[in-house]
């Protein structure tokens, strides 16, 4: 059974979802004071839908446009909660592995925008980086 789109999600359900550690979002919670979970006896999280979207933009911003933790500050006091949270329906869909990927960048502008050439590139780059971790990770299992 799945839940309404307008449910309560816990941080566990929100990590899955955002593809991010659950302590990440406690992290992200003491930087960015916009984003304020509904919390239950014993501190228990209930993120509601639109701080998911907040926090979808917030990922977007940091991981796919580079900014820094500051840049993302500043943006939210000179844009809104309401642009930021509405960054997350116009940006392109994130995969996993780049979701994982470190933002290189650390300005506060975002990052220019890259040709297929450059993106299918660095694509290959990462895939390659993500089959030698798999391959050290056995390596050290064994």
């Amino acid at each position: 059974m799945t839940k309404s789109n307008q449910a309560f999600r816990t941080i566990s359900e929100v990590s899955t979802e955002l593809d991010v550690p659950a302590h990440v979002l406690r992290f992200w919670e003491t930087k960015f004071p916009q984003i304020k979970p509904m919390k239950r006896g014993g501190g228990r999280r209930y993120y509601r839908p639109e701080d998911i979207s907040l926090l979808k933009g917030v990922q977007a911003m940091l991981h796919v446009d580079g900014y820094s933790i500051k840049g993302v500050q500043k943006a939210l006091r000179e844009q809104g909660v309401k642009a930021i949270s509405e960054r997350d329906e116009s940006a392109a869909a994130v995969s996993i592995d780049t979701a994982r990927a470190p933002a290189a960048k650390v300005a506060d502008a975002p990052a220019p925008a890259l040709s297929s050439t450059d993106r299918a590139e660095l694509h290959a780059i990462l895939e390659a980086l993500i089959a030698l971790r798999e391959e050290l990770t056995q390596k050290a299992a064994a």
